[in-house]
């Protein structure tokens, strides 16, 4: 039955079906070779999609599309120019600091491309950075929206995995930072070499004032995460947070959000999240299927002779969710994959938080890379170039997130210090 399925959903890709579909139908040919009874179907769709951690989900992105049409992003674009914008190539490190500040609220990558590149692209192209080049450096930034917490793939990780979703979420932070100091470093050489950024100090705030324009904004992510971490709240009950702020703030305080457009946020909100649902409950179904049919223990026994140390395993995991990501959406990648690989990494010792973490930072990868890059997609779509002119510029930032995955990957202390310091 599990052949069959797995061949099924590759036929169905190949068919250019949606992911949640191509899931789905496989699934439902897995049930009727089987012969199971159809009532599996409907109630394994429930059992994927209750669970009160995924509650986190829509409110998050209720929040990213609020952050956007509110301003807010483009307070946090003005403070971060003024920290960094007065230096050859400040607006370039200006791009990924943003994306790092705005990742730490909205939890979507997507949403940080269209809200920060549709500032930022035509910012850089008016100082003379090549628009390829400005599209790739905002598609590859906004892959922190996933790495940074909170962050939608790390709370179904924490969902597939039964693992603890703070746990997770702390466990992003030094990655995080760590691919966001390499890419500013990279930009900054590359635009001193080819002397691009001399004049991005032009409209820059002073610090104090651009401060004081954006600290209610910059507020955002600190409550957030220190309540989390504080204990104050649950990373469910901080997604609703997130959404009551940022409305008070695009409302009543900025004024720059009216009540008549608040319909069409919702509403862009409702069919992001309708997605990412849809998702989960057919790749829910096809877990449960796999389980049933002892896909996990035999997987663990192939990997188990396959490889005989668990530096070995961790390469030969990195190069197949390299390939995996570039052809599967990272969402459906993590429900079906999380559940069938976290007990293999178990038995070679690795630790729950840093498999996860090693798994989205990858998978990010699939976000900038063809043909399944839906960061490219979004960033081709402010830059209006075409797919096939980012392609040479993004070569460079995409080794950069590689050597960082290899970093992230053999030295657990970058994923483990801080979670193993505030809970343990």
């Amino acid at each position: 039955m599990s052949q069959l399925m797995i061949v099924s959903m590759l036929i169905f890709f190949a068919l250019s079906l949606p992911v949640a579909v191509a899931i789905g139908l496989a699934s439902l040919t897995g049930i009727a070779f089987a012969g199971i009874n159809w009532l599996v179907f409907p109630q394994q769709i429930f059992a994927a999609l209750d669970k009160f951690p995924l509650m986190a989900i829509p409110f998050f992105i209720l929040a990213g599309h609020l952050m956007e049409a509110g301003g807010i992003s483009q307070r946090m674009v003005d403070f971060a120019k003024s920290l960094v914008g007065g230096i050859q190539g400040g607006l370039a490190m200006t791009c990924v600091l943003t994306c790092m500040i705005f990742a730490a609220v909205a939890g979507s990558s997507v949403a940080t491309t269209f809200a920060v590149g549709a500032i930022l692209i035509p910012a850089m192209v008016r100082h003379g950075y090549p628009t390829p080049f400005a599209a790739s450096l905002q598609a590859t930034g906004a892959e922190l929206g996933v790495i940074i917490p909170p962050s939608v793939p790390m709370i179904l990780y924490a969902v597939s995995t039964e693992t603890s979703t703070g746990e997770v979420f702390i466990g992003g932070i030094l990655p995080g930072l760590l691919i966001s100091g390499a890419l500013m470093l990279y930009v900054w050489l590359y635009a001193r070499r080819h002397g691009l950024g001399q004049r991005d100090g032009e409209d820059r705030l002073p610090v104090l004032k651009a401060l004081a324009r954006s600290w209610l904004a910059l507020l955002m992510p600190i409550i957030i995460l220190g309540g989390i971490y504080g204990g104050v709240f649950t990373p469910t009950e901080a997604s609703v947070v997130a959404v009551v702020y940022a409305l008070a703030l695009s409302l009543f305080v900025y004024r720059t959000l009216r009540w008549r457009a608040l319909g069409q946020v919702f509403h862009r909100a409702v069919v992001g999240t309708a997605i990412i649902m849809f998702i989960i409950a057919n790749a829910g179904v096809f877990s449960f299927l796999l389980n049933r049919a002892g896909v996990p223990d035999a997987l663990g026994q192939w990997l188990g002779s396959l490889f005989e140390s668990k530096y070995l395993f961790l390469l030969g995991l990195n190069v197949a969710l390299l390939v995996i990501g570039m052809f599967i959406e990272t969402s459906a990648s993590i429900v079906v994959l999380a559940p069938l690989l976290m007990p293999v990494a178990q038995q070679f010792g690795i630790d729950p938080v840093h498999f996860g973490i090693i798994m989205i930072v990858n998978l990010a990868l699939g976000m900038v890379t063809p043909p399944m890059g839906v960061n490219l997609f979004a960033a081709c779509a402010i830059a209006r170039i075409s797919l096939e002119q980012m392609v040479r510029p993004l070569l460079p930032f995409v080794a950069l997130v590689l050597g960082c995955l290899m970093l992230i990957t053999y030295v657990p202390a970058l994923s483990l210090l801080l979670r193993d310091w505030v809970y343990r």
